[in-house]
This record gives structure tokens, C-alpha cells and sequence, in this order.
């Protein structure tokens, strides 16, 4: 039975996934199970655009604690151009490596847009942090963030 967070108000708590509608679908599934390890869980769908159709595909991968990525066929954007701007900006996945995570991201077919990093954002409230970041983009333009801090 899967883990549950612990939010009274909703009864669980924490993200179970993030959907992605995607161009390509096999590049995606490529991306992120050969690229960045993720596990394929459950899919549904066919692919019927060669009989007139469409491509109704999609696939619950998880991304390695039980969290998914959600990924469905069907997206009109070609691939390899940058997502517009909108209320999704980014997804980003935890690494206690991340320069490692990005060179395996570019190597299956990421687009390098920021190089691993550390940035300490300004805060006057709190102590500041150190966050180690890498961003590329993946098949289909979505912008995936490589990120650590050992207290986040």
C-alpha cells in the first residue's frame, strides 16, 4: 500500500505525480526511463495515427520514491522547442549528485540550459541556503531542474 503524507485537511499530503502532454511520446518514455531511471508503472492508450486515429497513449512512470511523472500523448509542440511560458515552469528532481544527473540528462538527449551550479538566494529572514542546480530541457521543451540541498 503506498505511503500517505500527513495532511489532516486532505487526507494524505505530498505530490502523488506531475502530467506532462507531450509530442513525442516514445522520445519521453526514451528520456526519462533510459535517461534518468525512471520506472514505468502502468500505461494505458494506443497509438492509432496510422488508421486515422490518435495517439491516446500514456504512462505513470516513477521517478524512484514513489512519486510519478504522469506522461500523455497527444501534445502539439514540436520537438525540442522550449514550452511557453505559463503556470507550469519547471519540475524539479532531488540529486545528491547533480552534476552527474545533468551530464546523464544531456547524454540522453537533454538540452543543456543551465550548468550545475550553486545559488544562494537572498533572504533576509532566514539563514541562507545553498542550493546545487542544473536545469536542461527534455524531449519536448519541458524544463527539468537537478536539485540538492541536504535540508530541503
Amino acid at each position: 500500500m503506498p505511503t500517505t503524507g500527513n495532511n489532516a485537511t486532505i487526507h494524505g499530503g505530498g505530490f502523488h505525480h506531475v502530467a506532462l502532454r507531450v509530442y513525442d511520446f516514445d522520445a519521453s518514455m526514451k528520456f526519462y526511463i533510459d535517461g534518468l531511471g525512471f520506472r514505468r508503472h502502468y500505461g494505458w492508450g494506443t497509438d492509432a495515427r496510422n488508421d486515422g486515429g490518435s495517439d491516446s497513449r500514456a504512462a505513470m512512470l516513477d521517478t524512484g520514491d514513489g512519486n510519478y511523472l504522469e506522461v500523455f500523448a497527444g501534445g502539439k509542440r514540436p520537438h525540442g522547442e522550449p514550452a511557453p511560458d505559463g503556470p507550469f515552469f519547471h519540475i524539479a528532481l532531488r540529486s545528491t549528485n547533480v552534476p552527474a544527473a545533468f551530464e546523464r540528462a544531456v547524454a540522453a538527449g537533454g538540452v543543456p540550459t543551465v550548468q550545475p551550479k550553486e545559488v544562494v538566494p537572498p533572504n533576509a529572514d532566514e539563514p541562507a541556503k545553498t542550493f546545487h542546480v542544473a536545469f536542461v530541457l527534455g524531449p519536448d521543451g519541458e524544463s527539468v531542474e537537478f536539485f540538492y540541498n541536504d535540508s530541503l
